[in-house]
């Protein structure tokens, strides 16, 4: 038997065996309850893990020759990793996706930067970005993307892992699940903070100009998706949040997934330390009209939204709102109540310590408990955005078995 046709089968009747556990259906239960307002406890998940610190018995080893392949073994070997140690709230589906191969003309620029990382075996880093928009003219280098389905390369993915492990699980071709828009990162990116953060003030028309056509350029890309069918109904999750839901319609079967009937998440983190009145005038007033069309909308990441509540419920199609470490848990629950969903993520430099402070973690996670609690509030408590567990798998087992059993408590 081929190399890699063992691996991948050996991983499929595990994955198939986990995702046959009754644990994903009452786990589905409990998202669509929280999505749909009507909670039963809150959701608990751990995501954007640092793996490269946890494979303690080398079941994270990839072991696959091909390149395609050997991110299928990717996927496996993580998702049972999590289902053995840590899996809260997780849910595995009970089939593999193979993406829709899409393909892009460009927006005229890409980033360019230079990054430092201390850590050779992670994968995050600090960089430092050319500001490509120093000059009004710069402008002019942006353009419309045009973009195109690869059926071909999608239909070559799709049937080579069929080959594999196709009589085992079911595969299946994935779309574009939720449309994902920070324009304001892509502007610190192709700029830098300092750059962009200045030319709010001192560039005031220009950056509206930059930001216009940015929000324009996703648009375009949004309808084309749409008018090429790319997208697709029913993720599990958004971006590290839960996601199922009965309020999305259903697509009609012959026109296929829509944007009113997917998600939508966006974000300007960089942001965060602007007003209230800045962040209406340079993001709000343009996330309206990208918004507009989708089902539902959940926003925010890590920038604090405490003081900008009023504007952002503006938005239309407003469901889930992140609720970062940095932010006024009380005063956001209070002001969400049972209209929203809090996505709560807390601190993640709790699991990056030698050993966990079990009692503070305790604290922090009751704090949020109590807070949804008095306030009536739908909420997700996800711990992401983990940099680093200082090489401890038992930092985020613990972390697990204390939040689930506080949520248990619900």
């Amino acid at each position: 038997m081929n190399p890699d046709r063992q691996v991948l089968r050996e991983l499929a009747r595990t994955y198939a065996e986990c995702s046959r556990h009754p644990r994903n259906a009452e786990n589905a239960a409990l998202y669509r309850a929280v999505n749909d307002l009507r909670q039963i406890r809150p959701v608990v998940l751990l995501d954007e893990i640092p793996f490269h610190e946890l494979n303690v018995d080398g079941s994270l080893t990839l072991r696959c020759a091909d390149p395609f392949l050997r991110g299928v073994e990717d996927y496996l070997r993580k998702t049972i990793f999590k289902w053995r140690h840590f899996p809260a709230d997780m849910i595995v589906p009970p089939h593999l996706r193979v993406g829709k191969v899409i393909n892009s003309t460009g927006i005229g620029i890409t980033v360019e930067e230079e990054t430092i990382n201390l850590d050779a075996a992670n994968h995050i880093a600090s960089h430092g970005y050319v500001d490509q928009f120093a000059r009004d003219e710069d402008l002019q280098q942006l353009r419309e993307p045009v973009i195109s389905y690869d059926h071909a390369e999608t239909m070559r993915r799709y049937q080579l892992v069929a080959d594999q492990v196709g009589d085992i699980i079911p595969v299946k071709i994935g779309g574009v699940q939720y449309i994902y828009s920070m324009i304001w990162d892509e502007i610190s990116s192709y700029r830098g903070v300092s750059s962009l953060l200045i030319d709010l003030i001192d560039r005031e028309e220009f950056m509206h100009a930059l930001v216009q056509r940015l929000y324009d350029i996703r648009i375009s890309v949004t309808e084309q998706y749409e008018k090429l069918g790319l997208y697709e109904y029913g993720p599990e999750t958004i971006h590290c949040v839960s996601a199922l839901t009965d309020d999305l319609p259903a697509p009609d079967p012959a026109a296929g997934a829509q944007r009113k009937n997917i998600w939508c998440r966006g974000a300007a983190q960089i942001l965060g330390s602007v007003s209230k009145e800045m962040q209406e005038a340079f993001e709000f007033q343009y996330t309206q009209k990208l918004f507009a069309p989708f089902g539902l909308v959940y926003y925010g990441c890590c920038e604090p939204l405490h003081q900008k509540l009023d504007a952002l419920v503006k938005m239309p199609h407003l469901r889930k709102i992140g609720v970062t470490p940095w932010a006024d848990l009380d005063v956001m629950a209070e002001f969400m109540g049972d209209k929203y969903v809090m996505a709560v993520k807390p601190n993640p430099a709790s699991v990056a310590v030698g050993s966990l402070d079990e009692d503070g973690l305790r604290k922090e996670l009751g704090r949020i408990l109590d807070a949804a609690r008095r306030n009536h509030a739908n909420c997700d408590i996800v711990l992401k955005d983990i940099s680093s567990a200082s090489y401890r798998l038992e930092n985020l087992v613990r972390w697990e078995q204390i939040a689930m059993e506080l949520v248990r408590a619900w």
